[in-house]
């Protein structure tokens, strides 16, 4: 039976992928030791979703390995070798803040975990198909020198310029400042690429806008949306750090990025890059966010506002998924921005 490897198995995009691929009937095989709880405490931990995954599907096996260690993945590939038919690498330290507080840390596992993941797969798993999932802070605070237009409740683009449909996959990486984790990540997007390009590998690169879904544990560092429901469901006070709340954010769904994972499985490229997210048919601020989610719990939303943005924070990022979908054009959104919304709230409402 064909196998996939899902790294950040428990995570929201991990256990998106083990619920994809388990429903096809393909034997998964999960990688996730819950590292997320040391680095956002009990708000960031993804055992309960391990614990649901595990008693859903017969054909999911989960490993409490860190990628870090070369040892035990090494052990792991070679158990299912050429079995072995699709790797996504979702793991990840994910946070601006808490790769400051840590950068050794963060550097090794976004880094190195995905050098050692890549080394396994070349030497026991070339034929394999090998999904990274990147961020869009590998384009640092770049976007930020767009011209951007204050409105009342978003910052936004003149329609004329050339990225108002979203930001492609032109934009360049280099001269700008990241944050730590946008390097870390930088890193281990040019390390996939390289494997593909150098080795000839059937590697693919994801550069993600916000990746939300109802299965995301969401913390105060991370997870926007579903922390920001948390807060509006609990009453507890959510943060705004800069720009006004007007920042904006394209968010896709879990299930929409998944479905675009198995597009490229099913037909591969090597050394691939696409710049995907929830593009102008998911964007949204902060502030528009606010009163969506008072929309749809009837609550008032409490929060306060910290002058201080983020260090590297985009004041404006939407995705043009448009590469992407000229090379798979089969594949579209299936989840907008309040019917996700609904998705966490009901979620979480349950999970009290």
């Amino acid at each position: 039976m064909s196998v996939v490897i899902v790294t950040g198995s428990c995570g929201l995009i991990g256990s998106e992928s083990v619920s994809f691929f388990c429903e096809k009937g393909l034997a998964v095989v999960g990688i996730d030791n819950n590292l997320r709880k040391s680095f956002f405490g009990s708000d960031g931990s993804v055992l309960w979703n391990k614990k649901r995954l595990e008693k859903k599907y017969k054909n999911f096996t989960n490993y409490s390995i860190d990628i870090r260690d070369q040892a035990k993945v090494e052990k792991l590939f070679k158990k299912f070798g050429r079995d072995i038919a699709l790797i996504i690498h979702t793991a990840a330290q994910p946070s601006h803040d808490w790769a400051a507080k840590a950068p050794m840390t963060d550097f090794s596992v976004n880094a190195t975990g995905t050098l050692i993941l890549l080394e396994a797969m070349r030497k026991f798993s070339p034929q394999a198909v090998f999904i990274f999932t990147s961020t869009n802070k590998v384009y640092g605070d770049r976007p930020n020198f767009l011209p951007l237009i204050e409105l009342e409740k978003r910052y936004e683009l003149p329609k004329e310029h050339r990225y108002y449909k979203g930001i492609d996959e032109s934009m360049s990486i280099d001269q700008c400042l990241h944050s730590l984790f946008g390097v870390s990540k930088a890193s281990a997007d040019l390390l996939v690429q390289e494997y593909g390009k150098y080795f000839g590998l059937k590697t693919g690169v994801f550069r993600g806008g916000c990746l939300t879904g109802p299965a995301h544990s969401g913390a105060e560092l991370h997870g926007f949306l579903s922390y920001f429901v948390k807060c509006c469901i609990t009453g507890r006070t959510y943060k705004i750090f800069g720009y006004k709340g007007k920042q904006v954010r394209d968010n896709i769904h879990s299930y929409d990025l998944v479905n675009a994972f198995d597009h490229f499985f099913q037909k591969p490229r090597v050394g691939e890059v696409y710049n995907i997210g929830g593009s102008r048919f998911a964007s949204i601020s902060i502030l528009e966010a606010i009163d969506l989610c008072e929309k749809i719990s009837g609550k008032k939303f409490n929060y306060e506002y910290v002058e201080q943005n983020r260090i590297g924070d985009h004041i404006w990022y939407i995705s043009d998924v448009s590469k992407f979908q000229s090379h798979y054009p089969k594949w579209n959104y299936k989840f907008g921005i309040e019917e996700t919304i609904r998705q966490i709230y009901q979620a979480q409402k349950e999970a009290l």
